[in-house]
């Protein structure tokens, strides 16, 4: 059984290292800023990566804010870099104002919407994104916002306690193309299991996975935080896994991505974007209860003392770029062709070249 506490990691030096170059003379507008003052004053000092994403040169000459769309999923804790970002001011002072869209269904709609000029960029989990990447959206990935947030519960009575007890076993999901039916089924095959056969995975609607349980008809389930965490809060059910144990302690699970016609002809934008939310997940990861307050404020679920908690249970320190990012995205493909999820002839690298643009380094 894993431990839900997950501490945050420092910026490795290799990160330090690809970022140096791109701090810049000045200093951004702080006009717009001063009229979000946030909720608290920042708690801890920015970590490097952060350090260096709040300098760079303004986005537009005369300092006017540029507008842009972001869409997300606010009923998503692990997305709270977000409204983060807007309460504190750091958009404002990146010289941007972000006007949210709210896609609470599928994820995929949340990637058309990009790739169709709906919205500009998008924040959204690496496992719902990455087969319609492999099939061609115009969009691209230009960070890692975090790791964490899929868990796989099981009955407490079910004797369930590694990802190996479940052959033979069923597992309640909200669908068959969910990311916690993909990591999971990932996570089952290098444990030496066929996902296909040695498992079912049985779909219910998301808020009945729980009473799938409890009925009998499922022994566990495998979705997303906030729900799974507040389902912990049953003494009938434990945590097996989630997707920061083992091998996948650094791991991203969330990614930024951007439309691609943004980076191509407006890349400072596609560029202020990106460094703003690095810059907002590292008090995300400093500051839970002000990104637990913030996220709230947007029509989160959950009391401010649950949300809190639930973010330190993420890996809000890691947020990858460049060849780590990168590297992140071949070991996903890799592990997606395990489960026949990627196509077999796909060449990984290739993927990974074309879907990641680095908007951070000089051009």
């Amino acid at each position: 059984m894993t431990d839900p506490a997950s501490p945050s990691r420092r910026v490795s030096r290799r990160t330090v290292l690809q970022l140096a170059g791109i701090a810049g003379a000045g200093v951004l507008p702080l006009s717009a800023a001063a009229a979000l003052p946030a909720l608290r004053p920042a708690a801890a000092p920015l970590d490097a990566l952060a350090e260096i994403c709040r300098t760079g040169a303004p986005v537009a000459a005369d300092g006017a804010p540029i507008k842009l769309k972001l869409a997300w999923n606010a009923s998503g804790i692990c997305t709270a870099a977000a409204p983060v970002a807007h309460e504190s001011g750091i958009f404002a002072r990146h010289g941007l104002e972000v006007e949210f869209v709210n896609f609470g269904g599928s994820t995929e709609a949340l990637l058309e919407a990009i790739a169709t000029g709906k919205a500009d960029a998008g924040i959204g989990m690496a496992l719902r994104w990455l087969k319609p990447l492999e099939q061609g959206f115009d969009v691209k990935v230009t960070a890692g916002i975090h790791g964490g947030c899929l868990r796989l519960l099981a009955a407490k009575d079910s004797g369930i306690t590694t990802l190996a007890d479940l052959k033979g076993k069923t597992v309640a999901v909200s669908d068959q193309a969910s990311p916690g039916k993909n990591f999971f089924s990932i996570a089952l095959a290098k444990a030496g299991l066929n996902p296909e056969t040695d498992v079912e995975w049985r779909q219910y609607p998301g808020e009945l996975l729980p009473l799938a349980i409890q009925k009998g008809e499922a022994q566990a389930l495998a979705d997303a935080d906030p729900k799974t965490f507040i389902w912990l809060k049953d003494p009938n059910l434990v945590e097996v896994a989630t997707n920061l144990s083992g091998e996948y302690k650094d791991r991203t699970c969330c990614l930024l991505a951007v439309r691609g016609s943004l980076v191509r002809d407006e890349r400072p934008i596609a560029t202020a974007l990106t460094k703003a939310l690095l810059e907002a997940g590292h008090r995300v990861a400093t500051d839970p209860r002000y990104a637990a307050e913030a996220f709230a404020k947007y029509g989160g679920k959950g009391s401010i003392e649950d949300l809190a908690k639930i973010l330190t249970t993420h890996d809000h320190g890691h947020r990858p770029i460049g060849d780590d990012l990168k590297r992140q995205l071949v070991a996903y493909g890799e592990e997606l062709k395990l489960v026949n999820v990627f196509k077999p002839r796909t060449d990984l690298q290739k993927f990974a070249d074309r879907v990641y643009a680095d908007v951070l380094t000089a051009s």
